[in-house]
């Protein structure tokens, strides 16, 4: 990767831990080891024009790999969805959670572009997602809306399982949507979802 494009992803990485406010320019650069110059010459908007494209970058990530499961079964999607976060909760010993999360609680009104960024990933995340359940045989409005809860549900779930420090809210609410997932799919109800294997990854 190019220096920039480390540094990006860095940013995102850090915002997940440590937050907007609480990641500054010297934490990017000794996370990814970019050389000290660079930071200004790559992003002359400053931290504000960093944090924008590391949502962007982290928004992109997670929705590629939804997508890439859609080919299974609508329900896969979900659960790669689910399972990423899973991921970065057990992996970082529930000290990560999502970086837009983390940016969007801290955007004012001085940098619009931090909000406009965060909804237009979590836009893209719920989309995903819907295309999924239409490509199920759900119907448009009603994948909408389950996107919708799904991406609701399951930000909520990892500050749950932050603070408890086990993943036992992401479980839950992964049951509870694989019985309404099956239920707008037409599906006969099943048992208690299972935890997805997953990858390692960069978001």
């Amino acid at each position: 990767m190019s220096a920039k494009q480390r540094m990006v992803r860095s940013a995102a990485y850090l915002f997940r831990e440590r937050g907007y406010s609480g990641t500054g320019f010297r934490d990017v650069i000794a996370h990814s080891g970019a050389p000290r110059g660079s930071i200004y010459h790559h992003f002359p908007g400053g931290k504000v024009q960093l944090a924008v494209e590391a949502m962007r970058y982290a928004g992109d990530f997670i929705a590629a790999g939804t997508e890439s499961a859609i080919s299974e079964d609508p329900r896969a999607a979900m659960h790669a969805f689910i399972g990423w976060w899973r991921h970065v909760l057990v992996r970082s010993g529930f000290q990560a959670g999502c970086p837009i999360a983390a940016v969007t609680i801290e955007s004012h009104e001085e940098a619009p572009q931090l909000a406009e960024a965060a909804a237009a990933a979590f836009a893209k995340w719920r989309e995903t997602l819907a295309s999924g359940l239409v490509s199920g045989g759900c119907a448009p409005a009603r994948a909408a809306t389950l996107a919708t809860l799904i991406v609701s549900a399951v930000e909520g779930a990892t500050i749950l399982c932050r603070a408890a420090k086990n993943t036992d809210a992401l479980d839950d609410v992964a049951s509870e949507l694989e019985a309404l997932v099956r239920a707008a799919l037409g599906e006969p109800e099943g048992t208690r979802a299972e935890k997805p294997a997953t990858s390692d990854g960069a978001a």
